[in-house]
């Protein structure tokens, strides 16, 4: 079964970059980008997306809203957050913690470790 990557993030250049990062260390994935939530949650029902890897600040559908509908949609699938913002005790980040989202990396952000994570989550949900 081919491994279907979803990458969301408003910052196009980020995401061509990530990309091409990711395919180095793991040329058998296959990498989608979307620059828009909306467009990515399509992907996602369609059917067969592995992990999502998203911005949290989006402005059609944010990272949140997002990881819910995923989460509605397929329990399964793991949903990495990515975020500039530092910690803050009162961001919406600590209600997604409690609404069971395990995973945000800061950027900027190691892509080795990156991919590591990505490996533990696929790992995880083929265990399931």
């Amino acid at each position: 079964m081919t491994t279907l990557i979803c990458i969301v993030d408003d910052e196009e250049e980020l995401v061509k970059n990530l990309k091409i990062e990711i395919q180095e260390l793991r040329p058998e994935w296959e990498i989608h980008t979307f620059s828009d939530g909306l467009k990515a949650l399509q992907k996602i029902m369609h059917g067969q997306v592995s992990l999502v890897l998203t911005d949290i600040a989006m402005p059609d559908m944010d990272g949140y809203e997002l990881f819910w509908r995923v989460k509605d949609y397929d329990a399964k699938i793991p949903v990495i957050m990515m975020t500039g913002f530092g910690y803050d005790p009162n961001h919406v980040l600590v209600r997604a913690k409690v609404d069971g989202l395990k995973d945000v990396i800061f950027k900027p952000f190691d892509v080795e470790k990156l991919v590591a994570l990505m490996d533990r989550k696929l790992s995880e949900r083929e265990a399931q």
